[in-house]
């Protein structure tokens, strides 16, 4: 059992993924490559003046691969279950568990019905965290929101869900701040090539 599954391998499930990562947690993504950011062009991305969304995906996957991530790429969830130790996660090859779970399938809100999360009209009820009414199961980007769809807007889901994961680990408010000092053991080669 991993710390963390999330179930998406968009722009929310990819952050998700390297924050819970990079700060210790052992987690699962299950990506089956259908973002929308393949008919993206990014213009609008903080810090990226212009970059093809699938260029930009390529990218997002090549940091989170040097984290250690299990990303099991090509790999669908198809039902989420409530276990006494966390979730499970049914796919169409297997099953993976985890502590905490992290929906990022876009507008598909199939599996937070699946699991009982409440929703509020037709997005599934999360609070600024991104916690859902399912204890330790998160929602993320175009399933929380009706039409505020956008790749900065799920980063930053996908952040506040690893970050509210990572205070409940540690029991207190968590930062995910790196420093100049850090970079070389935080991100090793990487870091020389920034």
């Amino acid at each position: 059992m991993n710390d963390v599954v999330i179930v998406g391998g968009g722009p929310a499930g990819l952050t998700a993924a390297l924050f819970a990562e990079k700060n210790g947690l052992g987690t699962t993504l299950l990506d089956t490559d259908g973002t929308w950011m393949h008919k993206a062009h990014l213009f609008n991305y903080p810090g990226i003046g212009s970059i093809d969304g699938s260029a930009y995906m390529e990218t997002l996957r090549q940091q989170v691969d040097s984290f250690g991530v299990e990303r099991l790429q090509g790999t669908e969830a198809v039902d989420v279950e409530q276990t006494d130790d966390g979730f499970r996660v049914v796919t169409d090859a297997d099953a993976v568990e985890g502590r905490y779970l992290v929906l990022a399938t876009g507008a598909n809100r199939d599996l937070a019905e699946s699991l009982g999360c409440a929703f509020d009209g037709d997005v599934v009820d999360a609070d600024v965290t991104m916690e859902t009414s399912v204890d330790g199961a998160y929602a993320t980007g175009a399933m929380v929101r009706a039409e505020e769809w956008q790749a900065v807007i799920s980063a930053g889901d996908g952040a506040a869900a690893a970050l509210n994961i990572l205070s409940a680990e540690k029991g207190e408010h968590y930062h995910d701040f790196d420093v100049p000092n850090d970079a070389e053991a935080v991100f090793g080669g990487m870091a020389a090539e920034e």
